[in-house]
């Protein structure tokens, strides 16, 4: 069981660099979107997309005072975890959309 300390230690090595990947992504998809027909659901992906890239950056930013800190590790930790996941359920919510907009 104490192997399950040494993994929790390592989440915020894993949220950084994903979170900067998925950062990239989304700029990505703000960028693509230039190809779509003007519309609604455009606009609507377009914010989402605007809010998705500010989660990530926080998600980065939460991960790598998690990883500098030594006081407070664990609350950095936590809530850059609680952020990502956040940030996965939107970026999840893009691509739903997008894939229905794009097969029209």
């Amino acid at each position: 069981m104490a192997a399950t300390n040494i993994d929790k230690k390592n989440v915020s090595s894993h949220i950084l660099p994903t979170a900067a990947n998925l950062l990239g992504l989304c700029f990505l998809i703000l960028n693509l979107k230039k190809l779509w027909k003007a519309g609604k659901i455009v606009e609507i992906v377009d914010k989402a997309d605007g809010i998705a890239i500010l989660i990530f950056l926080m998600a980065s930013v939460l991960s790598y005072a998690s990883m500098r800190s030594s006081k407070r590790e664990a609350l950095y930790e936590k809530i850059a975890d609680i952020v990502f996941l956040a940030g996965l359920l939107l970026l999840s919510l893009i691509a739903v959309i997008t894939v229905f907009e794009l097969a029209n």
